[in-house]
């Protein structure tokens, strides 16, 4: 399995079974050749690279051994793989946990302080830009504070009962664990389901109904969409049972400031 939330709204996936396959269909293709010429362009193309080599890029930004792109299957373009398709449409928008109305800039920096456990770049940095930019352009001819598509969506109502994190233990031994390693460290381009290197108890994977959607619709990645709901809602349980980094709630984000003829 191959993880992450951030998650936006994420950071993570998981993955089961190493084998190369097909990847599942997109709604939206990334075609570089059909990106506009110039700075903003340039600007596109490098929000994509930040997404698929967010602890590369941005190694001062992040804390964790993953890639925003863990929980943003084929860089935010597959259907309930953590599509960004439409994400740049429904901001601003009234958030829950901030308890407050926030632009896409403040939903990108919980990303960085959760599913990174690290810290979020400037709204006004390149980075962030760019990161917009590549969000909007996957967006294009969505209407603006739309709903988001249900089909672009992974989050299910989950199966009566409780979860089974025993029964999940030996489901995670027999088709997460090729990937995913079985202390959940991960190796290579496969990202940590836990322990130092994974996502926070803060972020939105580290919520079962988020990560039992995500696994049931993209895990195994060698054979998505082959666990039952109740096979993905055990697994989770197993997974999101084991220790993580603690979000720290009371750190200061602070930026730099920048002249007036910035602006």
């Amino acid at each position: 399995m191959r993880i992450a939330f951030c998650a936006l709204v994420a950071s993570v996936a998981l993955a089961a079974g190493c084998t190369t396959s097909k990847p599942a269909p997109s709604a939206t293709v990334y075609d570089p050749s059909t990106l506009p010429g110039g700075p903003l362009g340039a600007q596109i193309r490098y929000g994509r690279e930040i997404i698929m080599q967010t602890r590369h890029v941005m190694a001062g930004f992040v804390n964790v051994r993953m890639d925003c792109a863990a929980c943003h299957i084929d860089g935010g373009t597959r259907p309930r793989g953590g599509s960004f398709v439409g994400t740049y449409a429904a901001f601003p928008q009234w958030n829950r946990r901030a308890k407050r109305v926030i632009a896409l800039q403040d939903r990108l920096a919980e990303c960085f302080l959760y599913s990174m456990n690290g810290k979020p770049p400037a709204y006004s940095s390149r980075e962030m830009i760019a990161l917009v930019a590549y969000i909007a352009w996957l967006s294009r001819g969505v209407q603006t504070l739309a709903t988001p598509a249900p089909a672009q969506r992974f989050i299910v109502p989950l199966p009566s009962g409780s979860p089974n994190a025993v029964r999940g233990a030996a489901l995670y031994a027999q088709r997460c664990s090729l990937c995913h390693q079985a202390n959940g460290a991960g190796a290579g381009a496969v990202p940590p389901l836990w322990g130092i290197g994974s996502f926070n108890n803060g972020a939105g994977m580290a919520h079962i109904d988020r990560m039992t959607g995500f696994v049931k619709f993209n895990m195994p990645q060698n054979a998505p969409g082959t666990l039952s709901l109740r096979d993905a809602y055990d697994i989770s349980a197993f997974v999101l049972s084991h220790a993580r980094p603690t979000f720290k709630k009371n750190a200061l984000v602070m930026f730099h400031t920048q002249p007036a003829h910035y602006f």
